[in-house]
């Protein structure tokens, strides 16, 4: 049951000696999933504003060419564009309304799109082609739950094909409609047919639900447990049993189960929120209440792992229904935004952002993903001031901190990134591992304003939390290695990163790059072409591998790999140097700008 917030960021130790490294923009925490494991959120009432419409999608026409749209609507289908998808294939199905190809192609794209109007009377046409059609007939025994038509659901999810995902689908959805006709015993029975190790703690966890909805304590407090017990490492079920323990009076028990998923994933928004709920005193509602939330926790599941497995589509149908069942599920959206934004549909997972409700506590987090991709969209100005916004909001908020001073950072504001990151640490007390990123994004900045003690201090802490950290481990160890500083250590470090990342070309590169500022010129051709081998793309290499060349002898091949890296599309200041290596090669005497970069043999 996701969440996402992403820490990923390629910054992997190359000082600003003219030669700048790659950055990768930092996300935040990874979201993730039902009974998959954790998702992160950010907590913080998000005050009351009118909010403008950030997605500007780029216009599209339909033509008037039948076929012309049926492509269009391919291509758009291959690339996950559901709003292209539903309109192309819309507008193709007006010119042949009877092929069943493309009402079934059209009802997909409107699904996944969430035009469940549309969708709900193409799968009845749909349905009168092919009868059992399983993606049919769930959506709309989908539409039967909403409508307190359990007889109906159950006659849809009675057939449309076989196989284990149709059984666990059809199993779970026509136990929740036996659960809304008040038919508890024969919901629970069926749930009990899911049989199989891994269907254990899934079964016991919708049976707990199915009993609490129904008021049958003793068999909901029985399933739950066991549920627990099995699984305490998944956020939404340790969530279920809190909420579950304090509604039925242990609210101690329920303290301890946060507390210990806290020490999994610390600082959990949802948890510390509830944690504070409980000790206030108040009330903390279940997780599901009727049938229909039931079928939407379901589908919700289902959605999320299709997401964590990689099957878009799929997750996308899933999360569609579910946000049918119950729209101001934040979880949903923030899952399938995430889709969208994975697949490069940014603008359109603004708009699912946007759904999130500006009550909600996650509502922090959608805005935070919405400001990382105005960034990856090029709008950086509009970033930085939708996340400032964000942080004059929630000042507390950790992730948007980190979300603005990664900003801060991408774009050389050092001293901004600087403040931001020490904000983030501030209200800490002793560091955690689940610190180290904050520490060495610190470091990172530190060092490009070059404050070294600072930065060192920082990237020796952040390894300190993270011992085997191959970004902190590579970092360190480059910068100790440029500063001719503890070389044993810096070159183990570096050796050891490379261990842990050996397919990273960055990590490969940068112990190639040290040994060439030592003036080992063997050992630096070596690396570097193992680099190149993984990023043969990678301006910054290629630049990196003609010094080595050049250095070894090898002038002809340097020349070769300057222009590559000219014409690999590299940072102004970068291309200038290279430009200069091209027409007078590393010959200080002849052009000292071209070889300001030489080592020095004692690493200085």
């Amino acid at each position: 049951m996701p969440i996402k917030f992403k820490f990923a960021e390629k910054d992997h130790g190359r000082r600003d000696h003219g030669r700048r490294c790659r950055r990768r923009a930092l996300r935040g925490f990874v979201v993730l999933l039902l009974l998959a494991l954790t998702f992160p959120a950010a907590l913080a009432s998000a005050q009351a504003r009118a909010r403008e419409n950030l997605a500007i999608a780029a216009p599209f026409e339909v033509g008037e060419s039948p076929s012309g749209n049926y492509l269009a609507a391919l291509v758009a289908g291959s690339e996950r564009d559901t709003v292209a998808a539903a309109t192309f294939f819309r507008e193709a199905l007006r010119s042949d309304p009877r092929n069943p190809i493309l009402i079934e192609r059209a009802f997909v794209a409107a699904v996944s799109n969430g035009n469940m109007q549309d969708a709900f009377g193409l799968a009845d046409r749909l349905r009168a082609h092919d009868p059992n059609n399983s993606l049919a007939r769930l959506a709309l025994g989908v539409k039967a739950i909403k409508a307190k038509r359990f007889a109906a659901a159950r006659a849809y999810f009675a057939k449309g094909g076989a196989g284990q995902q149709h059984d666990i689908v059809a199993t779970l959805l026509t136990a929740w409609s036996y659960a809304g006709a008040s038919d508890t015993r024969r919901a629970l029975d069926l749930v009990a047919k899911l049989r199989g190790e891994n269907f254990g703690v899934f079964r016991d966890y919708h049976a707990a639900l199915i009993a609490d909805a129904a008021n049958d304590s003793q068999e909901a407090l029985k399933r739950i447990k066991a549920a627990y017990a099995a699984d305490k490492n998944t956020l939404r079920l340790v969530d279920a049993y809190a909420r579950f323990m304090v509604r039925h009076g242990d609210r101690d028990e329920a303290l301890r189960a946060y507390e210990a998923f806290d020490q999994i994933l610390p600082n959990h928004p949802i948890v510390a929120a509830a944690r504070a709920d409980i000790k206030a005193g108040k009330p903390l509602e279940p997780l599901v209440k009727d049938a229909r939330e039931g079928a939407a926790e379901v589908l919700y599941g289902l959605g999320g792992a299709g997401n964590q497995q990689g099957d878009e589509l799929a997750a996308m149908i899933y999360l569609r229904l579910a946000l049918y069942l119950t729209p101001q599920n934040s979880l949903a959206i923030i899952t399938l935004g995430d889709i969208y934004e994975r697949l490069k549909q940014n603008e359109q997972a603004i708009d699912v952002y946007e759904m999130v409700r500006e009550n909600d506590p996650l509502r922090p987090t959608a805005d935070i993903q919405t400001g990382q991709i105005l960034e990856a969209l090029g709008r950086p100005d509009e970033a930085a001031k939708f996340l400032k916004r964000i942080v004059d909001e929630n000042p507390k908020n950790e992730d948007a901190l980190s979300a603005l001073g990664n900003l801060h950072r991408a774009h050389k504001h050092y001293a901004e990134a600087i403040e931001t990151y020490s904000r983030v640490l501030a209200g800490k007390g002793k560091p955690e591992k689940a610190n180290w990123p904050i520490y060495y994004f610190r470091g990172i900045s530190y060092e490009r304003e070059k404050k070294w003690p600072e930065a060192e201090a920082d990237l020796v802490q952040a390894l300190a939390l993270y011992p085997d950290q191959p970004l902190v481990l590579n970092y360190l160890g480059y910068s100790w290695v440029d500063q001719g500083m503890n070389l044993d250590e810096a070159f183990n470090m570096l050796r050891r990163a490379v261990e842990l990342r050996p397919t990273d070309g960055y990590i490969v590169d940068s112990l190639g790059w040290a040994h060439y500022k030592l003036g080992r010129n063997d050992e630096a051709v070596k690396e570097l072409e193992r680099a190149i081998d993984l990023k043969p793309s990678d301006p910054v290499i290629n630049d990196h591998l003609g010094d080595a060349y050049w250095r070894a002898g090898r002038k002809l091949e340097a020349h070769f790999q300057w222009n590559h890296a000219r014409d690999l599309d590299p940072e102004p200041e970068d291309k200038v140097k290279i430009l200069l290596k091209i027409e007078h090669g590393l010959d200080e005497e002849t052009h000292p700008a071209a070889a300001q970069t030489e080592p020095k043999k004692n690493g200085g």
